[in-house]
């Protein structure tokens, strides 16, 4: 009974999806539908080694064979391994599966690995683990690529190029209208493209890998195909090959009789969470994909134009849209208030929402990814406290409140300091707990007040709260 109580209390301090959008840009944090989270119930799936005798596991490994059949499918591309355990993980097996690749074809010689500035920065991690060495691609006012950097890259480096990691759409949030034209440039010099698939929800059942002219990708299956990743995991990061690198896939000396490549210490990966992704896929189907991919695309346009006037979007494509996910500007409110955008993420908090991903790709901003899961109601709610928020930063501008003393820069506001005898500040109660009235409705309480960030990171906090 206790052991019950003590994780409920754990539950309750954690915001999830069940309270409210989850907004992180570049994480895809869709629903994960109970339906699809049934089978890691059934001893089938549970009690399975990842060693044991393929004889033994034949339905397993038949699910296995069929999603990496759907999954090639999917990316335009020939096979699949689902060994990776991580995105990162299948930057590495997919950037070794080109090394061994291009090692027999007697071009091992080729080392250089050109990544984009605005790409994740486990692209060059991963490069230089996997024995690469990085070239930085610049990106252009628009936050595209630089078509012409590009080129004197390529022109720079082309007996040694190995290949080109791209992020489709960017990580600026965008589609980039050149995308063949740089795998062409790559393939030409006789490099190969490696597509991040990071930002899959926004492809699939439109275009694909294959399509745009990668050799490899990975995929998220913890972002785009519903395994949950809150917390850190467990994720899967599979990779999709040409048909020219599949002899090159990860193997392994145990299950897969040849030790070529192997990157986990299961042949599998993370095989336990595969029924997640196989159910999500069959139940979604090809038409359910697809239009999974439209709401997404239509959820982050719909935040474009209703933030614009306020906050302002720091990129869009060519056609005046963003793709799946949108970065908000904050650079200009912090000159006139002082207000960062950490302060607004932390004061998002006291909304009852998840803060957005800030700084990331471009330092002083927001970036916000609504995915397919949220209802126009939910959208409107998120604009609803966006527009609080920043009309609460124009009353610092004005001087109505002073920058030492508001309720941004004290966010988030705890239930114990709202039930405190003594209230210590300048504004209301009720303007720091309940600012607009939904959120009093379904309120969330955080756990926590304010805390230093970079202290935080530096130094391991224990906080024994109950015993």
């Amino acid at each position: 009974t206790e052991l019950m109580r003590y994780i409920k209390r754990l539950e309750r301090k954690d915001i999830s999806l069940a309270h409210s959008m989850i907004s992180l840009g570049s994480c895809t944090m869709k629903l994960n539908a109970a339906s699809e989270l049934l089978p890691l119930g059934l001893p089938a799936f549970q009690r399975i080694h990842p060693f044991v005798p393929e004889e033994q596991a034949q339905g397993y490994r038949e699910m296995i064979d069929e999603l990496e059949d759907m999954l090639a499918e999917i990316t335009g591309l020939a096979a699949t391994s689902l060994q990776p355990n991580s995105g990162a993980a299948g930057e590495y097996a997919g950037l070794i599966t080109i090394a061994a690749y291009q090692k027999s074809i007697g071009e091992g010689a080729r080392k250089v690995v050109l990544i984009p500035a605005s790409a994740h920065g486990t692209n060059p991690a991963s490069a230089v683990q996997a024995g690469f060495r990085p070239v930085t691609v610049a990106s252009d006012d628009r936050g595209n690529v630089d078509m012409e950097d590009l080129r004197n890259k390529v022109a720079q480096h082309r007996e040694e190029l190995a290949a080109f990691m791209i992020t489709y759409p960017s990580t600026h949030g965008i589609f980039e209208t050149e995308i063949r034209e740089m795998c062409r440039l790559i393939h030409e010099a006789g490099g190969q493209v490696y597509m991040d698939g990071a930002n899959m929800n926004a492809q699939v059942g439109f275009t694909n890998p294959g399509t745009i002219g990668a050799d490899v990708c990975h995929l998220n299956l913890h972002k785009t195909f519903a395994i949950p990743h809150g917390g850190g995991g467990p994720g899967v990061g599979p990779i999709c090959v040409a048909d020219h690198l599949v002899p090159f896939l990860p193997g392994h000396p145990v299950t897969l009789a040849t030790e070529n490549n192997t990157v986990s210490a299961a042949a599998y990966g993370s095989a336990g969470v595969l029924p997640i992704t196989y159910g999500y896929i069959r139940m979604m189907g090809a038409d359910g994909l697809r239009e999974a991919t439209e709401v997404a695309i239509l959820n982050a346009n719909y935040l474009a134009e209703k933030l614009n006037n306020s906050f302002g979007i720091v990129y869009r494509g060519a056609e005046g849209r963003v793709g799946h996910e949108l970065i908000l500007e904050c650079r200009g409110l912090k000159e006139v208030s002082g207000i960062s955008e950490t302060d607004i993420a932390k004061r998002l908090i006291d909304y009852g929402y998840h803060a957005p991903t800030v700084s990331f790709p471009v330092h002083g901003t927001l970036m916000v990814e609504p995915t397919e899961s949220e209802s126009l109601a939910e959208l409107d709610r998120f604009v609803a406290a966006m527009e609080q928020i920043h009309e609460e930063i124009i009353e610092v501008s004005r001087g109505e409140y002073s920058l030492e003393d508001n309720v941004l820069v004290n966010a988030p506001h705890p239930e114990y300091e709202a039930v405190a005898d003594e209230w210590k500040h300048a504004y209301p109660r009720s303007k720091a707990i309940y600012p607009l009235p939904f959120v009093a409705e379904n309120k969330f309480w955080v756990n926590v007040a304010r805390v230093d960030n970079a202290y935080g990171d530096r130094n391991l906090v224990a906080c024994l709260c109950q015993r």
